[in-house]
């Protein structure tokens, strides 16, 4: 039993930063990779970094790198994903996904996680 939520959206100017916050609650715990993925309107869902059990790996997406930083103090802990100088392009519904199965690797595809938050809206103004 695994549950994901997201929180930190909200409304930002062009050029603002945003933190997001994923917790994560488990029955049994177990070590996990987290990533977050977005959604635009009219888009398809796109992979925006990750952040294995250790901190060890964290790919980004190279629309984000040197803008978001994803970190987490240790695998028990909230992880985070820092956004700065935000653009409108940025602007989409941002998702928490957990995969407990390879915590070591960091995959970029929605299909290799199975637990997902709700989300939480980004709007970025121009």
């Amino acid at each position: 039993q695994v549950q994901v939520e997201e929180s930190g959206g909200g409304l930002v100017q062009a050029g603002g930063s945003l933190r997001l916050s994923c917790e994560v609650e488990q029955h049994t715990f177990s070590v996990y990779t987290l990533a977050w993925f977005r959604q635009a309107p009219g888009k398809e869902r796109e992979f925006v970094a990750a952040i294995n059990w250790n901190g060890g790996s964290t790919p980004y997406a190279e629309s984000v790198k040197g803008r978001f930083t994803i970190s987490r103090i240790n695998a028990k802990t909230a992880t985070f994903l820092q956004m700065n100088n935000l653009k409108p392009d940025d602007t989409a519904i941002y998702y928490c996904a957990v995969d407990r199965r390879r915590p070591w690797e960091t995959p970029t595809t929605a299909d290799e996680y199975p637990y997902w938050g709700q989300g939480t809206q980004v709007t970025v103004s121009s």
